[in-house]
């Protein structure tokens, strides 16, 4: 009975508050939701200054000495890069990986003020998670207009299925609105069930009371992060990857304390060593934190808290290409996004407390609690499968440790700015969305701190246009279709990618030899990414094949498959830019493999197809055991690469025998929603099959890597795809499409009483 009468209590003063806001929002409808378009900076002026090769950069640090310098190249280090520059200090930046490698390039991709946090604030009376929120929204507004190609509003559902929550959430999320002020992006409005399910079809629909529309920003994070870097760049900083922190130096003062004055550094890519003198030394390091702070005193205590954020990419039938939906309370009061993010379906994250690590990988535990999570909003036209999950990844949370709470979900994303003794100035915590800001005031820290002396005092960084927006528009993707001949969805993509430097990207282009598209060879026929890509991401600083299909193409985030398949090709291309040598291209193949088997989700993939037992019927396990035979038609009691070679043939495919051995020890595959033989069958006719083809087929089911597939590894793939832990296998279907043929050639031979003339 109290717990109905809250209940009763709380609609009645949310709907009078929700009400008397709702006026005053009407009344006050100022809000321009077109502010953040190119429109609003048209004075500012693109700087021509070239991107400079990577050798000069290398150059610079070694022969110069710099204002500031920052350690980390995620999105607070390349903030501060592209503040301090902006400011007229001479600023480096050196990255151990590459720009986004950790954190920066693994988030929910949402620019987003926190929901969440505001609902702390109210409940709590929390003024700092207030004061964090305001921050964020203001900041969200600032990077939809300074990147208005790699940032957009984005709608987002929240399904309400008890009537004394309609209320409840309304007016929370009309406070979301209310705290935005005039950096609104656009209001949020209440669906009954009717129009809910008309925006997303897949939703569950019984019990649903209504829905809760709310916009936030979304991003190519990773795209962002090198942007500002970039645009560092171009104003004149001196930014380079793969360059390593193995020391500070400091100098005595007068006072007999010790400053630091410089870094001790190591280009992972040459191994060559050497100091870089600075004035001022800046640690924005993310997780490792800790680890450069060390450095400068051991006995320094720990501030960071780390914590790990798993997300999955489930194909883009999953959601609406244009609308979100947000679960405000899971199973264990964690919140769940379930985004369209560049034609898939984003869902996460989990929010556990982890070890720091330069290479975090997914659990299956994680995998199946978002999966689980998934399938309570869905309606059962959809089967969440395991074997949907297309690529999966795990980021480390920064979290600023507060020893008086337990729990890292109540640890907010606030940031601190430490200056330790021997000045080294630390930016630790903080989220995406605020990177400006937090950079800002770390710059601010700096020149107090280290007395240094800028040509503008405040930062300049507010509203300040990013790499490839200045002559961006919503259209500019027509022009590359109408001046160059390139597919429309390609053209799409290079713009919302790469702005307005897409039409240089779009000269590096090679010719088709097809009627249409003229130019723009695809690197995988299912994604828009093309050769001319790679190129163009090599003079953006990739310098390693993993750069490449995980940060300057999204490939590895969004299929790791397919990213996996791609591999060759992107390595050949890099490899003209870079003189790589054949075995340098061996090295590198072996590094991303292992980068998509571990770090994308690969490897956790098969392993929970491996184990699934097998639960198929007698009747099952005799026709399975029937299409084994027919490949294997020696009773070998295996099937080989001649019988998959042979079986293609026999269903009509000529073969190219070259290279085909070359990639029998490379490629290791899950398949979990690719192309089957039926459609590769369709695309390519009579077409030849390349050896790697061939061995992929073997390999999707291989699991001992023995270069064969026995039977019981055939029948666990059958169980697989039976559970939906395996969604498609190519050689599943070749064996059905080989028992098929056999039956109707066995039925041919079978001549009819009738038609041969005998009879009694």
């Amino acid at each position: 009975m109290a717990s109905k009468l809250k209940k009763i209590v709380i609609s009645g003063v949310a709907g009078a508050v929700g009400a008397g806001l709702a006026t005053y929002l009407l009344l006050n409808n100022d809000v321009d939701i077109d502010r953040w378009s190119v429109k609003a900076h048209q004075n500012q002026k693109r700087n021509k200054r070239p991107l400079p090769k990577r050798e000069e950069q290398i150059k610079s640090l070694q022969t110069e000495s710099f204002d500031v310098l920052i350690i980390g190249g995620g999105a607070t280090g390349a903030g501060c890069a592209l503040d301090a520059v902006t400011r007229g200090l001479k600023t480096a930046l050196i990255e151990a990986d590459d720009f986004a490698s950790g954190t920066s390039s693994r988030s929910t991709k949402l620019i987003h003020g926190g929901v969440r946090y505001l609902q702390k604030a109210i409940m709590q009376l929390d003024y700092d998670q207030y004061k964090m929120v305001k921050e964020a929204l203001h900041e969200r507004a600032t990077m939809l207009h300074s990147a208005p190609h790699l940032a957009h509003p984005l709608p987002i559902m929240l399904p309400v299925y008890q009537w004394w929550q309609v209320p409840y959430y309304w007016f929370g999320i009309k406070m979301y609105d209310l705290v935005a002020g005039t950096k609104n992006i656009g209001g949020s409005y209440l669906l009954s069930k009717k129009n809910a399910l008309e925006l997303f079809p897949m939703l569950r629909g019984d019990k649903l009371c209504g829905a809760i529309v709310y916009y936030d920003g979304q991003q190519d994070d990773a795209r962002m992060n090198l942007a500002i870097a970039l645009t560092a760049t171009r104003h004149g900083a001196t930014v380079v990857n793969h360059v390593k922190v193995t020391g500070l130096i400091k100098e005595p003062t007068n006072d007999g304390k010790e400053i630091i004055c410089g870094v001790h550094v190591k280009d992972e890519l040459s191994q060559k060593e050497w100091k870089i003198p600075a004035k001022c030394v800046i640690n924005a390091t993310g997780p490792f934190t800790d680890t450069i702070r060390k450095m400068d005193n051991i006995k320094i205590k720990e501030i960071c808290a780390p914590s790990s954020g798993v997300h999955i990419v489930l194909p883009g039938y999953y959601s609406p290409e244009q609308m979100g939906l947000l679960d405000p309370s899971t199973s264990d009061g964690r919140v769940i996004f379930f985004l369209p993010w560049q034609k898939q379906t984003i869902a996460g994250t989990t929010d556990l407390p982890c070890q720091v690590t330069h290479n975090p990988k997914p659990t299956e535990d994680e995998i199946m609690f978002i999966l689980e999570e998934v399938k309570n909003y869905l309606n059962p036209d959809v089967e969440v499968r395991r074997g949907d999950v297309l690529s999966a990844w795990s980021g480390i949370r920064p979290l600023v440790s507060d020893p008086n709470k337990p729990d890292t979900q109540s640890l907010a994303r606030n940031h601190i700015v430490h200056v330790s003794d021997s000045k080294l100035i630390t930016i630790a915590g903080g989220k995406w969305t605020t990177y400006r800001s937090m950079a800002e005031e770390t710059i601010d820290a700096a020149i107090e701190a280290c007395s240094l002396q800028p040509k503008f005092e405040l930062s300049q960084t507010d509203g300040l246009l990013m790499e490839g927006a200045h002559g961006w528009t919503p259209t500019m993707y027509i022009r590359l279709v109408q001046d160059f001949g390139l597919d429309c969805e390609v053209a799409q993509h290079l713009a919302n990618s790469y702005g307005d430097r897409a039409f240089a990207v779009a000269k590096l282009a090679t010719i088709t030899g097809k009627r249409w598209p003229i130019i723009g060879n695809k690197v995988h026929p299912e994604f828009p990414y093309i050769d001319a890509e790679v190129r163009y991401g090599v003079r953006e600083y990739a310098m390693t094949a993993t750069d490449m299909i995980a940060r300057r193409l999204r490939l590895a985030f969004l299929n790791v498959q397919a990213a996996q398949e791609a591999l060759p090709d992107i390595i050949n291309v890099m490899a003209e830019e870079l003189n790589w040598s054949e075995e340098e291209k061996k090295k590198q193949h072996k590094d991303a493999t292992e980068f998509l088997q571990y770090e994308m989700g690969q490897n956790v993939n098969r392993a929970s197809r491996d184990k699934i037992p097998i639960n198929l019927s007698k009747d099952e396990i005799q026709t399975y055991i029937k299409r084994f035979q027919i490949i294997d038609t020696d009773r070998k009691g295996y099937v080989s690469i001649n019988d998959i070679r042979r079986s293609l043939k026999h269903l009509g495919i000529r073969l190219n025998d070259n290279d085909v051995h070359l990639l029998l020890n490379d490629i290791d595959t899950t398949y979990n929603g690719q192309l089957d033989l039926s459609d590769y069958l369709q695309l390519h006719g009579e077409k030849e099959v390349p050896g790697e083809e061939l061995h992929e087929i073997l390999k999707e089911i291989d699991s001992n890597m023995n270069g064969q597939v026995e039977l019981d590894e055939y029948l666990q793939m059958m169980s697989a795809i039976k559970s939906g832990h395996v969604a498609y296998s190519r050689f599943a279907r070749m064996a059905e499409l080989e028992e098929e043929k056999h039956e109707k050639e066995m039925l041919k031979k079978k001549i009819s009483v009738e038609r041969s003339g005998g009879g009694l």
